[in-house]
C-alpha cells in the first residue's frame, strides 16, 4: 500500500472511530437521563404510598413507558397567558352554528341536564364549545405526566431543571416569582394528582393513556380532577362517571354550576359571578355568556 493509500485507510479509519465513539457517547447519556428521570418520582412515590395508594399499583404506574417527566408542557404552564387566548372565535356566526347542531344532536342529554339542575343548556353548550371545541379537542397531553411533574416540583432538583427549561427570551418571572408560583403549584398539582389517580381506580381507568390540557384539565368538560368527585355525574345512567362521554360531561357541568349559585332566571350579575368559578378570566366569562345569548337568539 503506497503512502497515499495508507494515508486514506488511517483517515477512513479516524472518521469510523470517532462516529462510533460520539454513538458510544450519546448512548451513554441517554442512560444516565433515562435513569434520572426513572429516579425522579421516587420521592413523589413514596408520598403516594404514604397517602394510602397502594404500592404495587403506584410502581406500576410510574413503571409504564408512557409515564416521563414533563419538561416541555409543564414549562409553557408556567408561560401561559390567559389574555392571549383568542376566545373571539367562539362568536363567530359559524361557531355559533356548530353550537346549534350540536345542541341538537345532544338535545336529550342537554334538556336533562337543565331539568334537574336548572342550568341553561345554551350555557353548558357555550362551556363545552370554548373548552373543547364542542368534544372535538380535549387536550393532547398525559394528564399523569403533567400533575406528577408539578408534584415533584416540590423538590429543589425537579424545579432547577423546570426553570432552565423556561426559553430565556420569552421568561417573563424572576426567579423569585418562579419559586414562589412553583411552591403554589406543586402543593396544588400534588392533591389533584391524589384526585386522579383515586377516580381513575373507581372506574377502572388507566391512568397513564388520559390526555388533557397543559394544566391537567381533562374530558369535554376539562374538569381538574379535584372536581369530579363532588361534581362529576353519570349523565347516560351506565354506571359510571366518563368526563370523555357527552351526557356525563354536560350532566357534570350542569352540577358544577348549580352547586356555585346558577339558578332560573338568574341575573346577569349573578351568572357572571357563577361562571367566573369555571374559569377565573373576565375575558372567559364574557365570552361564555355571549356564546349563550347568542344560541338564545
Amino acid at each position: 500500500m503506497c503512502d497515499d493509500q495508507l494515508l486514506h485507510a488511517n483517515r477512513r479509519f479516524s472518521s469510523r472511530g470517532l462516529a462510533i465513539l460520539v454513538v458510544l457517547i450519546a448512548g451513554l447519556f441517554a442512560g444516565v437521563l433515562a435513569a434520572d428521570e426513572t429516579e425522579i418520582f421516587q420521592t413523589l412515590k413514596k408520598r403516594l404510598v404514604a397517602d394510602g395508594f397502594e404500592s404495587g399499583r403506584i410502581d406500576s404506574i410510574f413503571a409504564s413507558p408512557d409515564v416521563a417527566f414533563e419538561k416541555g408542557g409543564v414549562s409553557a404552564y408556567f408561560m401561559h397567558n390567559e389574555s392571549k387566548l383568542n376566545y373571539k372565535q367562539f362568536t363567530r356566526p359559524w361557531s355559533i352554528a356548530s353550537a346549534k347542531k350540536y345542541m341538537n344532536a345532544h338535545h336529550y342529554a342537554l334538556a336533562a341536564a337543565q331539568r334537574k339542575y336548572g342550568v341553561d343548556q345554551e350555557v353548558i353548550t357555550a362551556i363545552i364549545l370554548v373548552e373543547t371545541k364542542l368534544g372535538t379537542y380535549t387536550g393532547n397531553k398525559s394528564v399523569i405526566n403533567t400533575l406528577s411533574t408539578l408534584s415533584a416540583m416540590a423538590e429543589a432538583s425537579p424545579r432547577q431543571i423546570i426553570w432552565e427549561n423556561l426559553p430565556d427570551d420569552e421568561r417573563r418571572m424572576s426567579r423569585e416569582e418562579f419559586e414562589k408560583k412553583a411552591d403554589q403549584k406543586a402543593g396544588w398539582a400534588y392533591r389533584e394528582l391524589k384526585a386522579f389517580l383515586a377516580y381513575t381506580e373507581k372506574e377502572k381507568m388507566d391512568p397513564t393513556v388520559i390526555k388533557g390540557s397543559y394544566a391537567g384539565a381533562m374530558g369535554i368538560s376539562q374538569f381538574m380532577p379535584s372536581n369530579i368527585g363532588p361534581y362529576g355525574q353519570d349523565g347516560d345512567a351506565d354506571g359510571r362517571v366518563d368526563l370523555f362521554v357527552h351526557a356525563d360531561a354536560i350532566s357534570s357541568i350542569a352540577a358544577y354550576l348549580k352547586n356555585y349559585g346558577w339558578k332560573p332566571g338568574i341575573s346577569q350579575k349573578e351568572a357572571f359571578k357563577v361562571v367566573y368559578h369555571y374559569n377565573h378570566s373576565k375575558y372567559y366569562v364574557n365570552t361564555i355568556l355571549e356564546i349563550a345569548d347568542k344560541l338564545k337568539g
